[in-house]
């Protein structure tokens, strides 16, 4: 009963981890560790690897956090699914703090609420109870230079899941609730080839199986690589225009005979389950532009394409910027109907 529950939460939430979904039932866990922060990556389709500019470098790439100074913080908060359930949100935190000649040093903190789940009999759909689910991941991160225009960077989490504490079954051992460690690691190469063209690549969520019965049950993390570019069309006193593109893949293999390849193993074989041409389609594409006039007033467009997951919207965003504040907002434009539709991101980011 306690496995259903867990699977239960698990599958509400990997609706929108439509790469991870396309899997199969089972594939990942700790999924929320793929939703994106940050209302301005939102709104360009989530394609920021190769920018990572801002202190949510933290998530998108480590080494983006080489070339900034000073000190920045940016919280984000989401009503999450809202076409779902009206209980699930999701908030993330960021720091990053210059160390000088040395890099810059990241903290952020990732929250998602999963709502109240009922308990019921694995026969009878008669209430039992009910309990609530979330789950959390705290991460450090550090970004270096290694050349004049290309930089380093890493970040170390610790996950903790509650997905259903509350849930007892005397057959198997375990309480719905685990805890994991992760590492990504992350490249940036400003200027390359020609001025003003970006490459980043961040691998994120190595780490061992997380565990919430036992080990012969343990599911992997939701190891994911992305890769992309970014090119500053327009840089001049009052006018900035920026275009992106992103290709993500996730590096999870499907159980087989009830177990997952390891981490280390899921790297190669995610690539050889299918034919080239299939495996070509579990890469799901993100592009994006970003128009800012006088520093002051940003507009944004992007568009996700999953093939495989059938998920493909247009995304919107705006950014206003005083001072040492900027306010973002992003909404996804994703079908009547579909979980992501009206979905809409604010994010405050504050310069110290």
């Amino acid at each position: 009963m306690k496995k259903l529950m867990s699977f239960l939460v698990v599958g509400v939430l990997a609706l929108p981890m439509t790469a991870a979904w396309a899997q199969g039932p089972g594939s990942a866990a700790a999924l929320f560790l793929l939703i994106a922060p940050g209302a301005r990556a939102a709104g360009m389709g989530e394609a920021f690897v190769a920018i990572a500019d801002e202190a949510t470098a933290t998530y998108w790439n480590p080494a983006g956090l080489a070339f900034q100074e000073g000190t920045e913080i940016s919280l984000m908060h989401s009503n999450w699914l809202p076409q779902l359930a009206p209980d699930l949100y999701y908030d993330y935190a960021t720091v990053r703090h210059s160390l000088g000649p040395i890099g810059t040093a990241g903290f952020s903190v990732t929250f998602i609420n999963l709502g109240e789940q009922t308990i019921t009999g694995e026969l009878d759909p008669t209430p039992l109870g009910t309990f609530s689910s979330y789950e959390l991941a705290v991460a450090g991160s550090f970004g270096s230079k290694i050349s004049a225009n290309g930089a380093a960077g890493v970040t170390l989490k610790f996950i903790y899941s509650n997905l259903a504490p509350q849930v007892k079954n005397t057959a198997q051992q375990g309480d719905g609730r685990a805890t994991a460690f992760a590492v990504d690691v992350g490249f940036l190469q400003k200027n390359l080839i020609i001025n003003n063209l970006n490459f980043g690549a961040n691998l994120t969520n190595i780490g061992p199986k997380i565990t919430y019965i036992d080990a012969d049950q343990a599911d992997p993390l939701p190891t994911n690589l992305r890769v992309g570019f970014s090119y500053q069309a327009i840089k001049q006193e009052f006018n900035s225009l920026i275009f992106t593109t992103e290709f993500d893949r996730l590096l999870v293999t499907p159980h087989r005979r009830g177990k997952a390849d390891n981490v280390f193993k899921a790297l190669f074989t995610a690539w050889k389950d299918e034919p080239i041409s299939q495996e070509i389609k579990h890469i799901i594409i993100n592009g994006g532009a970003e128009y800012w006039y006088n520093n002051l007033l940003g507009l944004r467009m992007g568009y996700h394409y999953d093939d495989v997951g059938k998920v493909k919207y247009v995304s919107f965003g705006a950014g206003l910027k005083y001072s040492l504040y900027r306010l973002d907002f992003g909404y996804i434009s994703a079908g009547e109907g579909h979980p992501l539709s009206d979905t809409m991101r604010f994010s405050l980011t504050i310069g110290i």
